[in-house]
């Protein structure tokens, strides 16, 4: 593994059993790296483990058999509280459905992994009216999500991710849920956080969304089957 190196997987397999005779084959040995600076899609049709590839990089599960290292940390030999630990220390994430807590601001939403990791009240504070001020939320940080569009909740979610200073940045569908001109408004926001010097890894159903990656992963039936570099 490169020095630069955040993510290595290796010959990642990963199978679910349904039932005593029927075995799901989501992954079919997966090799993959991620670098530091990187800037990532995923693409592939339902069913060519887009999420599930999406979950054990996240840490939300483990591979059945093959090598996965973060930082040099083992993941495929952790427990589910090491899993935890490396996600809160580690990720930070970005979904499709905002994953808000309706009833607080903006900004308390925005706290939220702070308060986990033990971060004291003013710093706390401090962190994450600059995270929102990074996704030109200044003026909104007191509203709560349902006083804010769609594009104001993703970019939320996005300060939310990256107020932990996460080694890299997981976001899932990002722009499902937004008309396509929100989106694009959503991916300049990520293009400035990857420019700021986030890794970026997203998953994509959409042509355009990927084309702001540097690279893009193919996936199908559980293998990458192509990869393609981005030219600006």
């Amino acid at each position: 593994m490169k020095l630069n190196t955040i993510i290595s997987l290796n010959q990642v397999v990963r199978e679910y059993e349904i039932g005593e005779d029927l075995i799901v084959h989501a992954l079919r040995g997966i090799d993959f790296e991620v670098e530091a600076n990187d800037y990532i899609s995923i693409m592939g049709p339902s069913g060519s483990g887009k999420s599930t590839l999406m979950n054990i990089i996240g840490c939300l599960d483990t591979p059945t058999r093959g090598t996965y290292q973060f930082e040099g940390e083992m993941v495929h030999e952790m427990d589910d509280n090491q899993l935890a630990s490396i996600r809160n220390r580690k990720i930070g994430f970005v979904f499709q459905t905002f994953n808000l807590l309706p009833k607080v601001s903006g900004l308390r939403n925005v706290e939220l992994p702070l308060v986990y990791a033990g971060v004291s009240l003013e710093e706390r504070r401090e962190r994450a009216e600059k995270a929102l001020q990074r996704v030109g939320l200044a003026d909104r940080m007191e509203h709560k999500p349902n006083e804010l569009s769609g594009g104001e909740c993703q970019r939320v979610a996005i300060a939310r991710a990256v107020v932990t200073e996460p080694s890299i940045i997981l976001a899932d569908e990002p722009t499902g849920n937004l008309d396509s001109k929100t989106g694009g408004e959503i991916m300049e926001v990520m293009e400035a956080i990857h420019e700021a010097g986030n890794t970026i890894v997203l998953v994509t159903h959409e042509q355009y969304i990927s084309k702001h990656a540097s690279r893009t992963i193919h996936l199908l039936d559980g293998l990458i089957s192509d990869e393609t570099r981005n030219s600006f």
